[in-house]
């Protein structure tokens, strides 16, 4: 019995129907199980039947791998009340079976990683992965020389018990730099500029890893990471 699965069910994981609408298709005779039309959609079927929907045939896809290129005013999470999230961004079949690899803040732009493949998004997110993170930051005051020293070292944060982990520090210019860091503290970017006596202004996520920001991605476009950026994250 542990192989059955309700023929409105098997549907709507593999397309973008609900299951009122699987229900409707079967009605019309729009599917077909081993080549035999079954118009009621609460039929039990063994998972590895054949399925078709007019006459295509439907398989489980593989795991998705998205970057896409965050705007201001949205926010990393799947469901929100109060702001538009990065999935009303995303125009997948089932896309709320997608998770955030690497989150952002509302008011950081950038670099986020979705997929449903949850191993490979805990090799993004886990400390023990050293999977570092580069961000743009555009900061109020000039950022002293020390700085680079500083945060090479680690920073003591508000309310922690331990110095951040050794960031890299490029300046750029005056009040613009750019930060590597390995670890996903709260607001991490933010507070340690704080502690250096400064505040971030902008922020902008350009790197996870070795996956760059596609430079011809517009602010809240998105694509499927090329097979040699997957890899890259092991």
């Amino acid at each position: 019995m542990a192989n059955l699965i309700r023929l409105d069910k098997a549907v709507s994981q593999v397309t973008d129907l609900s299951r009122t609408d699987v229900k409707r298709a079967a009605w019309a005779g729009r599917i077909t199980v081993n080549g035999e039309v079954i118009t009621n959609a609460a039929t039990k079927i063994q998972v590895s039947d054949e399925l078709c929907l007019d006459d295509e045939p439907l398989h489980e896809p593989g795991p998705r791998y998205i970057m896409l290129n965050k705007p201001l005013g949205y926010v990393s999470a799947t469901k929100d009340g109060e702001h538009p999230t990065v999935l009303d961004l995303i125009d997948e079949p089932n896309k709320e079976k997608l998770h955030i690899a690497g989150r952002l803040d509302i008011d950081t732009t950038g670099l986020v990683l979705l997929t449903d493949d949850g191993q490979w998004s805990h090799k993004v997110t886990s400390p023990n992965h050293h999977c570092d993170k580069t961000y743009y930051a555009l900061l109020a005051e000039k950022i002293e020389e020390d700085a680079v020293a500083k945060l090479a070292k680690g920073v003591w944060l508000n309310n922690e018990k331990k110095r951040t982990k050794p960031a890299k520090l490029e300046i750029l210019f005056a009040n613009e730099v750019r930060i590597t860091i390995g670890e996903g503290r709260y607001h991490q970017v933010k507070r340690m500029f704080a502690a250096l006596g400064n505040k971030v202004l902008e922020l902008h996520r350009e790197k996870i890893g070795e996956i760059i920001l596609d430079e011809e991605l517009q602010e809240g476009d998105y694509r499927l990471l090329t097979p040699e950026e997957i890899a890259s994250i092991n």
